[in-house]
């Protein structure tokens, strides 16, 4: 852990990555209780433009306070995006250990239904998916956990059809282990490395498909996201751009810090690649 640790803080990216990621995550935590009104509270005139009194980041078309809808939009990008990547890595985790452990039969029926998710235009399917279940937290959860989880069932899928014949396996099978058990307890710990880099980077997506998603009205209506500020926006972004480039920016650095912290992680846990 020390090594891994080590190797992790010594790319200045990948620290600067975590402390601005874990800063964001903090606000997120905080935002009830540093603003108890919420974020949907009329404070003012509309865009004022920030720097105004009592508005350090100006207020947007209806004269709420941009300060607080984007701590506030920070918890619903953060929730949908680890939320979806939870769900869609377990799933994942789930097809593609069987595939790659039985291979024949099993592998081929999983693959094509992997194949079948991947063919199809991944953002249609997700919009698709939002109006049919209607536009919620929840729906826009199971809709990006859908669209994504092929992606780490094919990286699992790889490791486990190099390690399923490795030695510490047969000596596993020959000791009596059940299937199930080489599974959990000696194939998926060295497949982890990879299965963690790939999730890091999946919550970048899933925060960017879901602030398209909000953008596009296929957000939950009850909840504030940046998406959904950007979207509810557009008609004054000439006039007042701290209205939508200040969502725009919260995207954006949310989702680069979160690539700093992959490449970090293949870095620390992949140190013979990294040289």
């Amino acid at each position: 852990m020390t090594g891994f640790a080590r190797r992790f803080l010594s790319r200045p990216t990948a620290l600067l990555g975590f402390a601005v990621f874990a800063a964001i995550v903090v606000i997120a935590l905080a935002a009830p209780f540093l603003f108890a009104r919420g974020p949907f509270a009329i404070v003012g005139m509309p865009l004022l433009p920030p720097g105004s009194p009592g508005l350090p980041a100006g207020s947007d078309v209806l004269g709420r306070n941009m300060m607080i809808a984007l701590a506030y939009g920070a918890r619903v990008s953060l929730l949908v995006g680890i939320s979806a990547t939870l769900c869609s890595t377990l799933v994942g985790i789930l097809l593609g250990a069987l595939a790659g452990y039985y291979g024949g039969l099993v592998d081929d029926l999983l693959m094509r239904v992997t194949e079948f998710f991947q063919i199809i235009p991944a953002f249609v399917l997700l919009m698709v998916l939002v109006a049919f279940l209607q536009p919620s937290l929840t729906s826009a959860i199971i809709g990006i956990a859908l669209i994504t989880w092929p992606n780490v069932a094919r990286v699992v899928r790889a490791e486990f059809l190099s390690l399923r014949s490795r030695e510490f396996v047969e000596a596993a099978r020959t000791l009596g282990m059940r299937d199930t058990r080489i599974i959990l307890t000696q194939i998926l710990p060295n497949a982890l490395p990879p299965i963690v880099v790939v999730s890091s980077m999946m919550v970048g997506n899933a925060i960017l498909a879901e602030s398209a998603l909000s953008f596009l009205g296929l957000g939950d209506p009850n909840l504030l996201s940046w998406g959904s500020m950007i979207g509810g926006a557009r008609s004054a972004m000439w006039v007042a751009w701290w209205t939508t480039t200040l969502p725009g920016l919260s995207i954006m650095i949310t989702v680069l810090a979160l690539n700093f912290v992959g490449d970090g992680l293949n870095d620390a846990l992949n140190p013979r690649r990294s040289r």
